[in-house]
């Protein structure tokens, strides 16, 4: 008797490289808009949108090669156990560290035999470990233990095998609920959600740009006005193109005498917070070290989500944020600091305003980022790393192309002065927030704050 796989895509809406099309038989390929994680999201998510548009793609993209997707919504447990009842013994789906993720795996489990692959990182959650098989603490001995075990295996592809599909309709969108079905159109609007105008590049497209900056990556990613980072890590997130195809990218680059290794370390620095939440799930709300729990104040969180701090550079990346679901990851570490230090605002606050409008949301990167920030979370460097916004955005956007870009208030204002606190504390800007706080008074209060934490 034949055995039937469900093959169940996540973070893996692609057909190139996917192990989970690299298994023959008869298969049911299936996508779930989980209703346990939209409920929590606004109509107009744009992610909704974009995953909604990958998975047409998908849809079409099987077809041609002889299969189809069946998609659901619902809650991916009541679906398992219905189709455990049709006669199915196995589902295969990428693995998924985050808590929720592990947890709803494992109920599924239950009902059907659960097998996860190994796909969205390049090693597996516990691959990289001290020789006692703890989980390191600190990037650097984490990065040196990797490239040790980095092989030829980590690049290799997936091929894809021929499939029979399972004879079952794959019209419209099955939404389970209380046990019935009910078939809607084929529509974003049947789940409840409204299309996105923003128009995607696929990620072939953004390699062929990468491909013309990554030479200067090194020097040049952390400028706000240049336009030198990859643009993947949006794919990276939902599987749009495999790790191992970026990795054989830069393997091309290399021959060609390019020097990858400073965007290879930011992919293994992905795996390193991967890891660190896989084997410390608390991080997603707790702190890992000290008692800096912050200071709640709904007038601040406010005017720093309506970029209304009047601080130029935080400013100019929320409204990059609002408007496009972006932001620079050297702004982001700049917003992220202003958060926890100037403000003093709980960093949960800041990582669930994140996690709304990141188009790139990604559980790991997002929590460890922000402790690391707070200075609560796994990281060598004490509380009192405390970025200066004024010195950052006179750095890194010297001419002030990139504020003047998200807030054109700004644009008549010579460069200079808006990376200058004590002119904006003097001067009126039409149309532009005033300084809710000056950094100066801020830093030392904070600095004050911690160590009487302590």
């Amino acid at each position: 008797m034949t055995q039937k796989k469900i093959l169940w895509f996540r973070r893996d809406l692609r057909i190139e490289d996917n192990p989970l099309l690299s298994f023959g038989g008869e298969v049911l390929p299936i996508f779930i808009f989980d209703t346990e994680i939209l409920n929590t999201l606004t109509p107009q998510d744009r992610r909704v949108s974009f995953i909604y548009e990958r998975v047409l793609w998908l849809k079409n993209t099987l077809k041609q090669k002889g299969l189809d997707l069946k998609i659901y919504w619902g809650n991916p447990v009541e679906i398992f156990t219905l189709l455990e009842k049709e006669g199915f013994d196995d589902v295969f789906a990428s693995g998924d560290y985050d808590a929720y993720a592990k947890e709803r795996d494992r109920q599924v489990s239950h009902s059907l035999d659960f097998h996860a692959l190994h796909d969205t990182y390049i090693f597996k959650p516990e691959e990289v470990r001290k020789d006692d098989g703890s989980p390191y603490l600190v990037f650097t001995p984490f990065y040196n233990k990797a490239k040790t075990l980095f092989t030829n295996k980590h690049l290799q592809a997936y091929p894809f095998e021929e499939h029979s599909l399972y004879e079952t309709s794959y019209e419209g969108i099955t939404h389970i609920a209380a046990g019935q079905k009910t078939v809607l159109p084929l529509d974003i609007s049947s789940i409840g959600f409204e299309p996105s105008r923003i128009a995607f590049t696929t990620p072939e497209r953004k390699l062929e740009h990468f491909e013309r900056a990554i030479s200067e990556y090194a020097k040049t990613r952390d400028y706000l006005s240049k336009d030198a980072t990859s643009h993947l890590s949006m794919d990276l997130r939902f599987g749009t193109i495999s790790v191992r195809a970026i990795l054989r990218f830069l393997v091309v680059q290399k021959k060609k005498g390019v020097e990858t290794e400073p965007f290879f370390r930011q992919l293994v620095f992905r795996d390193f917070y991967a890891s660190l939440l896989f084997a410390f799930p608390d991080l997603a709300t707790h702190n890992h070290k000290y008692r800096f729990n912050g200071i709640e104040d709904a007038s601040k969180f406010k005017a720093f989500c309506e970029a209304k701090t009047g601080v130029p550079v935080v400013d100019a990346g929320i409204q990059e944020l609002l408007q496009t679901g972006n932001m620079h990851n050297r702004v982001r570490m700049i917003c992220a600091s202003f958060f926890t230090k100037d403000l003093l605002l709980p960093w949960q606050w800041g990582e669930r305003f994140f996690a709304q409008h990141l188009l790139d949301y990604d559980a790991a990167s997002n929590i460890l980022s922000w402790q690391w920030s707070a200075g609560t979370g796994i990281d060598p460097q004490p509380y009192f790393r405390i970025f200066n916004p004024y010195l950052q955005s006179k750095k890194f956007d010297k001419e002030a192309e990139y504020i003047k870009k998200w807030i054109p208030q700004l644009e008549a204002i010579e460069a200079k002065h808006i990376h200058d606190e004590a002119y904006l504390l003097s001067h009126t800007i039409d149309g532009y927030s005033k300084l809710i706080i000056a950094h100066k008074e801020a830093s030392k209060r904070a600095l004050a704050y911690y160590k009487n934490q302590l």
